[in-house]
């Protein structure tokens, strides 16, 4: 019974660092890019040594990236008003909504002890979505500058603009989870 007990607490940190169940089933239901990034990972797209970069991602522990083409994937406004209402029903309180390079942002965290333990980024134009769920937190002033890094890193934004551009192409089944370290 004691194993059995020290493994269960073993095993909690495990799942609280998980991200949300809200972006693990919108992975599910839509076809999309999906990618994950770590702490190393994350310092290796700092290619110009950018100390505000550096201090942008001091505290992502891991982070999800997904893309859904909306068009293709019939992705529409009731279907963003349940995303956003899935993150709250997890706790993550809504802190910042704003417009950036023609898209739409919605800022969310999840607090416990006083410190911010999640960041959920939410980005949106005509075209597609754009979700950051982190583990971790990020400045808020600073939240858009990391879609445009990772738009100017040159092989997630070559993934990123290959998946855009797929147009005309059928992509036949969705790999999830491209695991980048």
């Amino acid at each position: 019974m004691k194993t059995l007990s020290l493994l269960l607490l073993a095993a909690i940190p495990v799942f609280v660092s998980a991200q949300t169940k809200t972006t693990e089933e919108l992975d599910k239901k839509y076809e999309g890019l999906s990618l994950y990034f770590y702490k190393n990972t994350l310092r290796m797209l700092n290619q110009t040594d950018d100390k505000n970069f550096d201090e942008l991602i001091r505290d992502i522990e891991k982070m999800k990236f997904m893309m859904i083409d909306k068009p293709k994937s019939n992705f529409g406004d009731a279907d963003y008003k349940k995303l956003k209402s899935g993150y709250r029903s997890e706790s993550y309180e809504e802190m910042m909504t704003s417009r950036f390079q023609g898209r739409n942002f919605d800022v969310y965290i999840k607090q416990s002890d006083g410190r911010v333990k999640g960041t959920v980024i939410i980005a949106s134009d005509s075209a597609n979505l754009y979700v950051l769920d982190i583990i971790g937190r990020v400045a808020l002033d600073k939240a858009t500058s990391l879609f445009s890094t990772l738009n100017q890193s040159t092989d997630i934004g070559q993934r990123m603009k290959s998946f855009v551009s797929d147009g005309d192409k059928p992509r036949g089944k969705k790999k999830h989870g491209v695991k980048i370290d």
